[in-house]
């Protein structure tokens, strides 16, 4: 199965991408015999639209166009599930397992996502209460995909 990060925005060169290449590289490697693929980042500009909703509409259609049809969707969002690292590891193997091609979670911009990404995603999750620079919140899911490829394949990293 494909693991796909949908973000809204561009990251730039230095040390979140730096870290953020770390947790991924080590992703591919871990999930290669869990028969994960992954993450492939996949950045869409941010729309200029000054009307609001027109301009969630406009990011959630870029995401849902760059995830493909067939995609499974994710949703990262501050209204979203706190679910555990296990749980999320779950969900990943629970989709692998259901046959799922392409896994993706999208970050959206800054106003959030638009309603046609919402009635897509099959799960909305949050990293906590507090907000999140979205640099940073791709390095956390970057992070938490490595996690959940340690704990499916019985890997010390992760600690309960």
């Amino acid at each position: 199965m494909k693991l796909v990060i949908l973000a809204v925005g561009r990251m730039k060169a230095g040390p979140e991408r730096e870290l953020f290449d770390r947790y991924s590289g080590r992703t591919r490697k871990a999930g290669k015999s869990l028969h994960l693929d992954g993450p492939e980042l996949v950045e869409i500009s941010e729309s200029r639209n000054r009307d609001l909703n027109t301009r969630k509409q406009e990011e959630a259609q870029q995401l849902l166009d760059a995830g493909g049809k067939s995609a499974r969707i994710i949703l990262l969002d501050e209204r979203g599930q706190d679910l555990s690292s296990s749980a999320i590891a779950k969900l990943i193997a629970d989709e692998r397992d259901r046959g799922t091609g392409k896994l993706c979670f999208a970050i959206g911009g800054a106003d959030g996502h638009g309603a046609a990404l919402k009635d897509t995603a099959i799960a909305t999750i949050r990293f906590g209460a507090m907000t999140w620079p979205h640099q940073i919140a791709r390095i956390m899911l970057a992070e938490q995909l490595y996690r959940a490829a340690t704990i499916l394949e019985g890997h010390p990293y992760h600690r309960e």
